[in-house]
This record gives structure tokens, sequence and C-alpha cells, in this order.
């Protein structure tokens, strides 16, 4: 008898056990919105003054891409925005836990602007009721778009890749001569950085680093069919644009470029499958410029250059991904952390300062932009001693993405890849709300544009040191 509940027992584990611990399914599903604005929502920054919406070059989306295996689902979304505030993407995240009844909780969504400055800057710059409502409906067109990706879940693989371009970048930030810089806003000298609205009689070099890795992240039915394909590249953005007009840049270019190749790609045309959809991010860019020109190259009119590079990048794209392979059922995790971090809040000698260029309008200020410092002194004096940033990293197989909220410095970005315990890795920028500038404590040294104290730059000079190392934390624990 015993010998028989024992062959008995056996007889299950051999036959019965493989097909109760088959692999889990790996998903996805991608679809985008239009977040056009409408006409009078305002464009203006601090320095960059767009105006309001006036007319609409070309549209503007948000792309989701959502992933899944076994009890883990996940969301990516790339909006074509300057930037966001991370209310606004926290509206989101609530829409879309509680409208996919916490199937993907707000913990494993990641929400980022792609940095276009022809876009709007989500972050209540704008006082206007029309803007105040656009946030609103910003947060809703957000979440219908991982909705509409969540219902279009199909058995999926995915694969990465990358390539260098090189050409295209190149660090903004200068290094000069000591006594070669001109007084700062607040009239200060001794500055050794020629960046935007500097000035220096004897540059040297570039201040850093920039990060020529493109990455693309392809994913396809497991019959090879697109899905989706989502680039990453660290330059800032391409401009070129007309005042008031709307535009996705280079950014939208690249994403409609995908999209248009991988259609004429469809495998079995008697399927109403949902059409592929291209989506770019911003990797470390905040101390790149524009694109930068190739010898010989005509200079371009408005608009020209954005849909010239988006084109170009995105052949390179759909070059580099088809000799991919691709892993089948990939382990699936997100991590989140929140890291709390001190604010350079004005000191009593900086609100005087401040005081007194306001006070006087007609005097003659140490920079042009002086006043605009002046503003920003007084809405920094309004900000907490220290605020709160989320920090992302998510793990495909072996693929890793890191993410934070700021504008990232190259040379972070780059030791980020370096370190990181993931061979392929790349970050997002501008993820989850807005942390301004994030300038590695011997840039903050140098000075330059992006440390000037602003909304633009306002966490703490080791606010990069803190961060990456909080970021390759959490890598380590996604590896382990």
């Amino acid at each position: 008898m015993k010998l028989l509940i024992l062959f008995s027992l056996l007889f299950c584990v051999t036959f019965t056990l493989p097909g109760s611990i088959a692999k889990a399914e790996f998903r996805a599903g991608a679809a985008k919105v239009d977040i056009t604005p409408a006409n009078g929502v305002s464009l203006d920054g601090s320095i960059s003054k767009n105006g309001p919406v006036t007319s609409v070059h070309d549209p503007i989306h948000a792309r989701a891409l959502v992933l899944e295996n076994d009890s883990t689902r996940i969301a990516i979304v790339i909006c074509d925005l300057c930037m966001v505030g991370r209310d606004v993407f926290d509206h989101a995240k609530r829409l879309i836990e509680q409208k996919t009844k916490s199937k993907i909780p707000a913990t494993n969504i990641l929400l980022a602007a792609t940095h276009t400055h022809a876009a709007p800057r989500a972050i209540h710059i704008g006082k206007k009721p029309l803007d105040d409502e656009y946030h609103r409906l910003l947060a809703e067109k957000i979440a219908a778009a991982v909705i509409k990706a969540n219902s279009q879940l199909v058995p999926a693989r995915i694969g990465y890749t990358s390539f260098n371009k090189k050409n295209l970048i190149a660090c903004r930030r200068f290094l000069c001569k000591p006594g070669s810089v001109g007084p700062n806003v607040f009239g200060e000298t001794g500055e050794r950085i020629k960046s935007v609205a500097g000035t220096s009689s004897a540059i040297i070099k570039p201040a850093g680093p920039t990060d020529p890795q493109f990455s693309v992240l392809s994913v396809q039915t497991q019959q090879g069919q697109p899905i989706c394909v989502l680039g990453n590249f660290s330059v800032h953005y391409c401009g070129g644009y007309k005042r008031g007009a709307v535009s996705a840049d280079y950014f939208g270019y690249f994403s409609e470029a995908i999209e248009t190749n991988l259609r004429s790609k469809k495998i079995d045309t008697s399927t109403a499958t949902p059409a592929a959809i291209g989506i770019m991010s911003n990797g470390t860019s905040g101390n790149t410029g524009a694109f930068q020109r190739s010898a010989g190259q005509k200079r371009f009119l408005a608009f020209e250059g954005m849909l010239f590079y988006g084109r170009m990048l995105a052949m390179d794209a759909i070059k580099a991904i088809e000799q991919l392979s691709y892993q089948q059922n990939p382990p699936l995790k997100m991590i989140e952390h929140e890291l709390q971090l001190k604010v350079r809040r004005p000191d009593e000698k900086r609100l005087a300062w401040a005081k007194q260029i306001l006070s006087s309008p007609k005097s003659k200020w140490p920079h042009r932009w002086s006043k605009i410092y002046a503003d920003e002194a007084e809405h920094l004096s309004t900000y907490p001693e220290t605020v709160s940033v989320k920090l992302q990293v998510i793990r495909i197989g072996d693929i890793a993405i890191a993410s934070c909220p700021c504008e990232v410095f190259a040379e972070t970005g780059l030791e980020i890849k370096k370190q990181s315990p993931f061979k392929k890795t790349f970050t997002i920028e501008l993820a989850n709300g807005y942390g301004g500038y994030l300038p590695p404590a011997r840039q903050h040294e140098l000075g330059g544009y992006e440390t000037w104290p602003a909304r633009s730059s306002f966490l703490e000079v080791d606010a990069a040191k803190k961060i990456k190392r909080e970021l390759l934390s959490m890598l380590q624990e996604l590896a382990n």
C-alpha cells in the first residue's frame, strides 16, 4: 500500500508539475493620444518666452508602452512636452491605477517629457484658467493613452540595440581662462563657464563630456509583427521654431517616421492588428545644445532641421533592429524610491538684491537676465527647505532603464551606465516631475547658466551625486 501511494505521488510530480509551472507569458501593447493644446494655452518659460499658442505646426502626443510578465505590469509614457509638474503626472497615475483596477499601480508607471521647447511647460508657469484646464486634460489624456495600450496587450518579445551619433551632439558649456568670463546675472565675477547667455574672451575646451549613444528598444509580437520602437538620445532638442507654434520637435518626427516604416512591415495584412507606435525619449542632455550641423550642410529654415534629424535617426534605428535578437519571456521588475534633497533657497542678501533690482526697473543691471533672476529669487523663497524627488528603475530581462525628474548632465548618465550591473542600460530624464538642471558639484564650482539658482536649477549642490548613488543602488537591487 505504501509503495502504491509513493508511486502515485511520483506520477503526479512527474506528469502534472511541468504543466503547472509553465513559463510566464510576456505581453505588450502600445498606443498614442493627441495632447495638442488649444490656442491661448501658455508656452512661456521664464527665459524662453514663446507666448501663448497661436498655431500648430505639428501635433503633440502622449505615447504609451505597457509591458506585462506574470504578475507584474508596467507602463512607460513619453509626452511631447517641455516639462511636466509632478502634480500633473501624479494625477495621471491615480487615474491609471483606478481605471485598471490596480493592475497597473502608480509605482509601476514611468511618465516623462521630451523637452521640446515648442510645447507647454506644464508646471503652472501660465496662470490663466485655460492653462489649469490644460493641466487637467493632460493628465486625463496621458491616462487614456495607457488605458488604450493596456487594452491591446498581446504575447510579445523584446530586444535592445544601440549605435553612436557623436557628430550630432556637443557640450554647450565651455571652460574658459580665469578672468575671461563676464559677470553672471547676480553681478558676480570669477566664473569659468561660457554657456547660455554667457560671454568669454578665451574659451579653452568643452567643460564636460556628452553621451553619443542612441539606444533602441524594439517590441514585437511573437510572430515578429512590430508593436513599438522606443528611441533614446541625450540631445537637448533640435529647435528652429516660430513663436507661438506648437511642435513635437525631432522627437515627434522620429516617432512618425518609425510608425510609417513599421506599417510597411506588417506581416499579416488580413488581420486588424493595432498600428505600431514610435516613441522618442530624452536621455541625459542637461549640458548639451541642439543638433550639430554637419560640415557643408545648409542652414535649415524653421522646422526643417527637426524633420531632417528625426527621419535620419529613425532610419538608423530601423536598420539597427533588423539584425536584433529578441528575448521571449524576460523577467520584468520596477522599483521606485523617494529621495529627499535640500533646496538652494535665497538668503537675505540675495533677496535684498532681488528687491533692489525689481524696484529699479530703469537702473543698469549687471546682466540682461538680472531681472528674470530677481523674479526667480522671489519664487524660490517660497519653496520648502527640502523636496522629495521620485526615482525609478526598470528591468526588462537584461535591459535596464533608470529615470529621474531632472535635466541631467551627460557625465552623470555616463557614470550610471558604466557602473550599472546591466550592460544594456539607458536613462530617461524629466521623468515623474520637474527637478531642474542637475549639474555635478564640480560644474557648480565652475558656474554658468545651468547652475544659477532659479526654478530651473534649485536642488542642492550634491544632488547629482546623491541621485546617482541612489539609482545605482536601485539597479543593484534589480540585479539581485
